[in-house]
């Protein structure tokens, strides 16, 4: 069984991803602080935060501070689903599609994979995804990494990245396997 990877180029195209959401998270914790005017010293944090607040916050200091949180929290969630990227692993077998990437690894059963979609039609880079029955990622033992999964993904889908190596001979194996098991289906149904 062959075990698709990302490319050199869907690597690269990952770090340039990753030193830009870096920047954002840098950009966004100085910015917090000094729209605020507090320190992240541990010792001298409450004391500011309860100085800057007891001066009155207007409304140019909230707007963007609450902007800078919003970057403060979800970029470090971006940066986990760039680094499963760079770590995913396909694997199509027998028995369904295994996917292996920073502590997740499912397996999808051919037939509770509803279909292969693309995610955008106009994009330049072609990016699909699998829509599946059920939720894959009951199979993670770990919350915080099922957690993750879920928050990247959502419970019944799985990418298929574009930076893949031989990505199109990996979705010919899913839609083979996929039409295989389809037939395996209508064959078992009763008449």
């Amino acid at each position: 069984m062959k075990t698709y990877r990302l490319s050199a180029a869907g690597r690269r195209n990952v770090v340039v991803l990753l030193v830009a959401a870096l920047l954002i998270w840098v950009f966004a914790l100085w910015s917090f602080a000094s729209t605020l005017r507090i320190s992240y010293n541990p010792v001298q944090f409450w004391p500011s935060l309860q100085e800057s607040l007891a001066a009155g916050l207007s409304v140019g200091q909230v707007v963007p501070a609450l902007l800078m949180l919003v970057l403060i929290v979800a970029t470090p969630l971006l940066i986990w689903a760039l680094l499963a990227e760079w770590a995913a692993a396909y694997t199509p077998g027998p028995d369904g599609l295994r996917f292996e990437s920073l502590g997740v690894s499912v397996v999808c059963p051919w037939n509770r994979v509803r279909s292969v979609q693309p995610v955008d039609a106009d994009a330049d880079e072609p990016f699909d995804e699998l829509l599946l029955d059920g939720d894959p990622s009951t199979q993670i033992g770990h919350p915080v990494a099922r957690f993750l999964h879920r928050q990247a993904w959502g419970a019944n889908r799985l990418p298929i990245y574009p930076g893949l190596e031989e990505r199109d001979e990996l979705l010919a194996a899913i839609r083979s396997a996929l039409e295989a098991a389809s037939r395996a289906e209508r064959a078992a149904a009763p008449a």
